[in-house]
């Protein structure tokens, strides 16, 4: 990927709710491999 390529897709998970916590955990579950920072499934709110 190129960087505007990841700026889009951070802005979509912007978009999509994500917090910056979150997004920067994906990426390091990206980059590392580590279970810690895998994200973990949505409880959607009624």
């Amino acid at each position: 990927m190129n960087l505007t390529e990841v700026a889009r897709l951070f802005l979509g998970l912007r978009a999509a709710g994500w917090t910056e916590k979150e997004i920067n955990d994906f990426v390091l579950y990206i980059a590392s491999g580590e279970e810690q920072y895998k994200p973990k499934p949505r409880i959607e709110k009624e």
